[in-house]
């Protein structure tokens, strides 16, 4: 629902998804199909660095997604979306999904499995690595946006990554 909001509102995100967002605005690609193929060289490493058990379900998440921001457009529509409201509750919705995610031992892909390993290996915030990732995507996307699509991606990206940052730690509860 997050990417919908996302995507109706003509907005990006960060991660392996802002990075799918980009090649679907510019080249028009299958967004779903994009932010599937752009995932799959970091299974390799999640594979090695966090286990079979989470790539496996990292795979799984970011394939549903895939499929999911196809088909959601099909089934639900916006007669009209306040661009404010979308990204905040985009941020806010995709940050606890993966929230969710990462504290069953898997993620969405991408960005989310290096800074998972990077809080593993040396103590860094995964929301706070995530987010200086982000703010390089959203860079990006200010060549292909306008100034203020581009402010109101990085308020989303920083709702996500508030989530994130606030909600994961190395001591809270990792499930299996």
């Amino acid at each position: 629902m997050a990417v919908c909001l996302f995507r109706e509102a003509s907005l990006f995100t960060g991660g392996t998804t802002g990075m799918a967002f980009l090649v679907h605005y510019v080249w028009g690609y299958s967004l779903g199909a994009t932010l599937f193929v752009i995932n799959l060289p970091f299974y390799v490493f999640g594979w090695h660095k966090l286990g079979r058990v989470f790539t496996v379900k990292t795979f799984a998440a970011v394939g549903l997604l895939a499929v999911y921001v196809e088909l959601l457009p099909r089934w639900i529509g916006f007669e009209h979306l306040n661009p404010v409201f979308a990204t905040v509750m985009a941020g806010l919705l995709a940050g606890t999904g993966i929230l969710i995610l990462i504290r069953h031992g898997a993620s969405l892909g991408g960005v989310s499995i290096m800074a998972i390993y990077l809080q593993k290996s040396r103590g860094w915030r995964a929301g706070n690595v995530q987010m200086a990732i982000d703010a390089g995507i959203l860079l990006v996307a200010l060549s292909v946006t306008t100034p203020g699509q581009a402010l109101l991606s990085l308020l989303g990206a920083l709702a996500l990554n508030l989530v994130i940052s606030v909600n994961h730690r190395a001591d809270r509860y990792y499930g299996v």
